[in-house]
Parts: structure tokens; C-alpha cells; sequence
């Protein structure tokens, strides 16, 4: 036996956490160890103590309300689908500016017949009238009230009306401005104004607009005025062939008569 070579002891392996500078500072592994977690986790907080002074500093980011969302909570009716508007008639020239037209509007004025008849035995019937003679009260959307402001809008005329047959609801509003150059520009900015913003519907017992239904609205530059109409079925469903919209929104523009004879003032019968 005395041949036989003696076996080499192997070294333990250092242990994972051992670590040379904290060995010569006379710490055990388990030490170690200890004091790498605690490290550790004073780190990640101390991390997060900057990251969340870091966000803070950045400030708060609010997100821009959708157009839809936002006309259906302010207007309590469905935004016009579909939209026109129309240049004014060189009729209206004489009343292209407010200054020649001085006299303010009055509901009855606008809205004295109690009932607008059309084609076809359509026949309108008034439901409700409201005059504001701030026009921010019958508008919703910031843009589109800024822009009506900026027109200097003195006066908003509603009327709204419903159908004999009760099929159909419509509302006419009247909007007296500075100018035609202002009425213009607001007829052309409503193509995509109307998306978010427009006319507010009356209160009524006897007609109402659906929430959420199907309707569509034209503007109309009338010299210094801009009129807005606003039709759509009774029950919210999209118009079918047997629903004649020209004939309707027609009808409902029976309103403007106040507007011809404002002109008519102006420049005498023989115009």
C-alpha cells in the first residue's frame, strides 16, 4: 500500500456569492450575500424615487375628446350624417351687411305660422320657438361658437317643428352675424365644423330628435344670416325611399320669409 500515491483534496468552489473585495474586508459568503440584496434593493427604490420625480417633471398628458363622443353628451341628439351648405343669392346683397339691416329679429317673426305647408300634403307643424340673443345658448363646439363669436353673432332664432303625420322632425335656426363675408365663412367652415359641433335642439313634449338617430342639416348663407336646417324621421331610422328630404327641408325653409322681406324693405316691392 505503501505505492499507492495520496488523493488530491479538492478545493471547495467559492460560493456564487462571494465576492474578492468584501473577502479581503473579512466578510463570510452568507454575508455577502445579505449585504447584496440589501444593495439590491435599496438600488430599485432608489430607481424609482428618480423615475418617479423624472415623470412628475414631464407633466400630465389629457387626451383630446372625439368630436362624436363629445356631441352626443353635449347636444343630447345625433349629429347630422350627411351636410350641405350654400353660398348666398345675390337676392340677399342688400342685406350683406348688418348695418343696413338694423332691425333685431323676433320669434315671431321668424316662426309666426304656426304650421309650414309643402308638397305631397307635407304640412309642419311648430313644436316649440326660442330666441337667444347670445348664440353661444342654441350652439355647442368650442370651435364653432368661437368662430359665431368672431361673426359677432347678436341673435340665434329656433324653431322647432314636427310633421302631421308625425314621420318626420325638423328644426330651422337662424343665425344673425356682422356680414356676408362672415356668413360665408361660416356656411364653408361648417363642412367640417359640424362634425363637432352644432345647433342645440329645443326642448319639447311634442317633438324631439332621437338620440343617436340618423338626420341631416344644410346652411344657408342669406346675406348677413346663416340658416340651418336640421331634418330627420321621427323614430331615428335612416330615410328609405319613401322619405322625400328635398321636399322636407324645403318645407321647413318657409322660415326665410322674414329674411325676403327684410329685403324687401330695403329695396321696395319692385326687387
Amino acid at each position: 500500500m505503501s505505492g499507492t500515491r495520496p488523493r488530491k483534496r479538492r478545493r471547495t468552489p467559492p460560493s456564487d456569492w462571494e465576492l474578492p473585495l468584501l473577502t479581503h474586508w473579512g466578510f463570510q459568503p452568507k454575508q455577502q450575500r445579505l449585504i447584496v440584496i440589501i444593495a439590491t434593493a435599496v438600488g430599485v427604490l432608489a430607481g424609482a424615487v428618480v423615475l418617479v420625480a423624472v415623470i412628475g417633471s414631464l407633466g400630465t398628458y389629457t387626451p383630446e375628446r372625439r368630436a362624436s363622443a363629445a356631441a352626443v353628451v353635449q347636444s343630447g341628439a345625433a349629429l347630422p350624417r350627411d351636410f350641405q351648405g350654400w353660398a348666398s343669392p345675390k337676392l340677399f346683397a342688400p342685406i350683406a351687411d348688418r348695418a343696413k339691416d338694423t332691425q333685431p329679429l323676433t320669434a315671431k317673426e321668424v316662426f309666426g305660422q304656426r304650421a309650414l305647408a309643402g308638397e305631397k300634403k307635407l304640412s309642419l307643424r311648430l313644436a316649440g320657438r326660442k330666441l337667444d340673443a347670445d348664440c353661444s345658448a342654441a350652439l355647442w363646439g368650442e370651435a364653432l361658437i368661437e368662430q359665431v363669436s368672431a361673426a359677432e353673432c347678436t341673435q340665434a332664432v329656433r324653431g322647432l317643428y314636427l310633421s302631421s303625420d308625425r314621420r318626420y322632425v325638423g328644426q330651422y335656426t337662424l343665425l344673425n352675424l356682422r356680414d356676408g363675408e362672415s356668413a360665408a365663412a361660416l356656411v364653408e367652415s361648417l363642412e367640417t365644423l359640424h362634425r363637432g359641433g352644432w345647433t342645440l335642439p329645443l326642448a319639447s313634449t311634442k317633438a324631439a330628435f332621437p338620440a343617436g338617430g340618423y338626420t341631416e342639416a344644410g346652411a344657408y348663407a342669406l346675406g348677413h344670416y346663416v340658416g340651418l336646417v336640421w331634418i330627420g324621421r321621427a323614430d331615428g331610422a335612416e330615410p328609405t325611399a319613401r322619405d322625400d328630404y328635398v321636399s322636407l327641408a324645403l318645407t321647413l325653409r318657409g322660415a326665410e320669409k322674414a329674411v325676403y322681406r327684410r329685403v324687401v324693405a330695403i329695396t321696395g316691392p319692385a326687387s
